[in-house]
């Protein structure tokens, strides 16, 4: 590890060596990422390791489920999942909340017909 990792994992100096290998290597490969980001990419996230810390056990639980449901995704869907997430994302916010209303108000067969078949996008040209 370079001298900055190190300085960035200096909380786990002490314990170091009775870490499991995968949780070391899991360490050095988030600090190695983390000194490559940006002051802004650093901020934010900062922000969403105090949302996960803050969240109950099981809500934590549910998304790392849903993060390993994404990964077995074939890549090309994996892509569409993005770039839908994206779209969502650049929605004004009334919009989202309008869709987030309609899921909500779905039935789980209806939330799967439109994972399934998700309506067809207009081209604008």
């Amino acid at each position: 590890m370079t001298p900055q990792q190190q300085q960035l994992l200096h909380s786990y100096q002490d314990k170091w060596d009775s870490l499991p290998a995968d949780r070391q290597q899991a360490l050095a490969k988030g600090s190695q990422r983390w000194l490559s980001m940006t002051p802004e990419q650093r901020s934010s996230a900062q922000q969403r390791f105090t949302q996960w810390r803050a969240m109950p056990p099981e809500q934590r639980q549910q998304l790392r489920q849903r993060w390993q449901q994404f990964k077995s995704l074939p890549p090309e869907q994996q892509q569409r999942v993005r770039e839908s997430f994206n779209r969502f994302r650049q929605m004004p916010p009334e919009k989202r909340q309008e869709l987030r209303r309609q899921w909500r108000q779905m039935s789980p067969a209806q939330r799967r017909s439109v994972i399934q078949h998700p309506p067809q996008r207009r081209n604008p040209h």
